[in-house]
């Protein structure tokens, strides 16, 4: 457990550092990104729920049940900000084409 919130920290300096050096382009990208680790993480809980049915404690199948649904609300918020922004950057790209043609007239 502790490995994994130690590897986390690390990946989230190091995509912190690389974010910054970046320009805005990749927001609807991180948006992709977090939708995969949601659903990476509802695959981990559904395979945790399994193991915990498999041992015989029924406490633990509940709460995975709770975790997995909390998970599945948060995916698809996730989705939906990623549309979102997906949407916005077109929004925003489609603006700055429109100027750049006024511009030129």
């Amino acid at each position: 457990m502790k490995m994994k919130s130690l590897a986390l920290a690390v990946l989230i300096a190091f995509a912190g550092s690389a974010l910054a050096q970046t320009s805005n382009a990749p927001a609807p990208a991180a948006g992709a990104d977090t939708v995969k680790q949601d659903k990476d993480t509802i695959k981990a809980d559904k395979q945790k729920m399994k193991s915990d049915k498999k041992a015989g404690d029924k406490n633990a199948v509940a709460a995975d049940k709770e975790k997995i649904k909390a998970d599945k609300a948060k995916l698809k918020a996730d989705r939906k900000a990623a549309r979102q922004a997906k949407r916005e950057a077109k929004k925003q790209a489609k603006a700055e084409k429109k100027a750049e043609k006024a511009e030129t007239k």
